[in-house]
């Protein structure tokens, strides 16, 4: 994994860590790769594109070394408030599984507590569990979703994805702006005005 921070005399400082067989492995593989393409990967510009992917893709994907369901524990509080919790505008990035091109766009969740509410960053954190990850948008909305509503076990859960993909714009059908929207609900959001109520915050300018 990478990771950035800055020094105590506020200069910038980048700390890569990866596990150095797989990305050996990796480099490999594109090595191969960027070949059979047509290109020669000795060339100047490509000499190092094949560990720059490996490391990339590794950062891209790095969903699968975190587990949503403790990071919502990590910071999980007795607390009666029964009104819906909403973060909405979570930046998401994402790939897609059936041509490994990203997919970019911002989540919206909510929830109704049932005596147990979590820290709201991780909220934002559960998402990129997820998104971080080969998916399909239609699977990204039911894990979120699945994820709150097994850990908090509170009254209901809404999550509304909004997403561009790349496999749309740049391959296939080539339509540069559409945007696809996927939703899922539980318990409290399975009432209309309830489900309402979600979807006017979600489309208020409040912030």
């Amino acid at each position: 994994m990478e990771y950035s921070l800055n020094n105590s005399d506020g200069n910038y400082q980048k700390v890569e860590k990866y596990d150095a067989q797989t990305t050996d492995k990796l480099s490999n593989h594109y090595q191969s790769i960027i070949k059979l393409l047509g290109e020669d990967p000795k060339r100047e510009g490509l000499e190092k594109t094949p560990l720059r992917v490996a490391k990339a893709m590794q950062f891209l994907l790095q969903g699968y070394e975190m587990d949503p369901e403790d990071i919502l524990k990590s910071a999980m509080f007795s607390e009666e408030y029964r009104q819906m919790v909403v973060v909405k505008d979570i930046e998401l990035f994402s790939m897609c599984e059936h041509h490994m091109l990203p997919f970019i766009g911002k989540a919206h969740v909510a929830y109704i507590p049932d005596g147990k509410i979590t820290g709201l960053s991780k909220i934002a954190r559960v998402v990129e569990a997820f998104s971080r990850r080969l998916q399909v948008q239609e699977r990204l909305t039911m894990q979120i979703k699945d994820c709150i509503q097994d850990t908090l076990e509170p009254l209901g859960v809404a999550v509304v994805i909004e997403a561009q993909h790349l496999c749309m714009q740049m391959r296939g059908v080539q339509k540069q702006h559409s945007v696809t929207t996927t939703s899922d609900f539980t318990g409290a959001f399975n009432r209309v005005a309830t489900r309402e109520e979600f979807l006017r915050i979600i489309s208020s300018n409040l912030h």
